[in-house]
């Protein structure tokens, strides 16, 4: 028993030497948490339970409840969202002051601006829901997009992570964004503009980066990926922050599965991409870029392995 407690003693030491934490160590100024991820899943319920009432959240809800559930549930987000925008900006405030006021007021004011974004919110989520019932033979209704469809989820968490991020939230639309991440599949960037009627079908493997531009009327299918082609560096050798490097979309584009679409270059209105394709060039408006025939191949079946 005794070298066992020698044996974890040391094990301890090593791991509170400053040389083994220091670039994974995070000091909460005047003792504020980091936000809760936990918290903010909860956080999204209550608002897809607003955006999508009947769906999610009280089934009894009709006509007459609606304000009294609805009521209840921009109360509790305005209270819980303002504690974790709060902790958002402590995390990344910088100041050693001991106590800063301006932390929680900046929350207040923001979360106030976020709630009254939430009716364009859902009005674009509407257009999705079109977008996806209109865009897939295989959905029966939209209540089956708005329940199932990954495509809807995803953007559910887009739309509410770019209107915080938007409205100067640190931290907190990344989180969110990776929550839809981990649950479909789908690689949204909180950064990224998308317009009404977006549907991504099937979704798995879908990356859509910071800086993209995403039009109208926009189909993508699996594994598609909005990239950067290059990262920019400093006299230092970092990557350069912030600057545009993904592409941009136009109206009435589909980009089918697998392909690869790279840099600040621009997809012209209704160009179609096919599946599997590497693009890095402007496509002009309208245009259709598919894979070449590949060679025919002829097999020697005489030959032994």
């Amino acid at each position: 028993m005794f070298s066992d407690k020698l044996f974890l003693q040391r094990i301890v030491e090593k791991l509170c030497d400053e040389g083994s934490y220091s670039q994974l160590y995070h000091y909460a100024y005047r003792d504020v948490p980091m936000p809760s991820v936990s918290e903010l899943e909860e956080i999204l319920v209550l608002l897809r339970s607003v955006i999508f009432p009947g769906y999610f959240g009280p089934s009894e809800m009709n006509s007459v409840t609606m304000p009294f559930f609805i009521g209840s549930a921009v109360s509790e987000i305005y209270r819980r969202l303002v504690e974790q925008v709060k902790r958002g900006f402590c995390f990344d405030c910088t100041t050693e002051e001991k106590s800063c006021p301006d932390c929680e007021k900046k929350a207040v004011a923001i979360v106030k601006q976020f709630l009254e974004r939430l009716p364009e919110i859902r009005r674009l989520l509407a257009t999705d829901v079109e977008a996806a019932y209109a865009g897939d033979p295989a959905a029966k209704n939209k209540g089956e997009t708005i329940f199932c469809y990954p495509s809807i989820l995803a953007l559910f968490h887009h739309r509410v992570a770019h209107e915080l991020l938007s409205l100067g939230v640190p931290l907190i639309p990344r989180i969110i964004s990776e929550m839809a991440h981990s649950k479909t599949g789908i690689d949204i960037h909180p950064g990224a503009t998308i317009g009404e009627y977006f549907f991504i079908d099937h979704g798995t493997g879908t990356v859509i980066g910071e800086t993209c531009i995403i039009g109208n009327n926009v189909r993508l299918y699996q594994g598609v990926t909005l990239g950067a082609k290059s990262f920019p560096k400093d006299e230092h050798g970092n990557p350069i922050k912030g600057i545009p490097r993904h592409p941009i979309v136009e109206d009435d584009v589909i980009i089918y599965s697998g392909a690869t679409v790279l840099g600040r270059i621009t997809i012209g209105r209704g160009a179609v991409i096919g599946g599997n394709v590497w693009v890095t060039e402007d496509v002009p408006p309208g245009q259709k870029i598919l894979q070449t025939r590949p060679m025919d191949v002829t097999f020697d079946h005489g030959a032994g392995i």
